[in-house]
């Protein structure tokens, strides 16, 4: 895919559920192969990640056809205690951008000048 980093190693500050939690935020219908390649993990992974959200009430998904269509419940309080009070669309209004926010806040923040 254009635009996805190489594979990292060490640590990272988003777990592989918040990550595969804002790339369905920026698109309801991703197939969990685009999700997986996105994010940089297995099919299976992401399949697992999806399972365990949707366990626990911050996922659910109707089917269209060949096609899951998502749903984030934006008012579900995240887990961690540390995070006591903040909603999942807290969350994802840190994450989830569109491309020209994505750039712009990177130029701010010291990242590569626009092309």
């Amino acid at each position: 895919m254009d635009g996805v980093p190489e594979s990292h190693t060490g640590w990272t500050f988003l777990t592989n559920h918040a990550r595969v939690l804002a790339a369905i935020a920026d698109n309801h219908s991703a197939r969990i192969r685009d999700i997986a390649a996105h994010c940089r993990l297995t099919e299976r992974a992401v399949q697992k990640i999806i399972a365990d959200l949707e366990q626990d009430g911050y996922l659910s998904h109707t089917r269209e056809g060949r096609t899951n269509t998502y749903r984030i419940d934006p008012g579900k309080v995240l887990r961690h205690p540390a995070e006591a009070g903040l909603t999942v669309a807290s969350l994802m209004s840190l994450l989830v951008k569109d491309e020209a926010d994505r750039v712009t806040t990177s130029t701010t923040w010291g990242g590569p000048p626009e092309a």
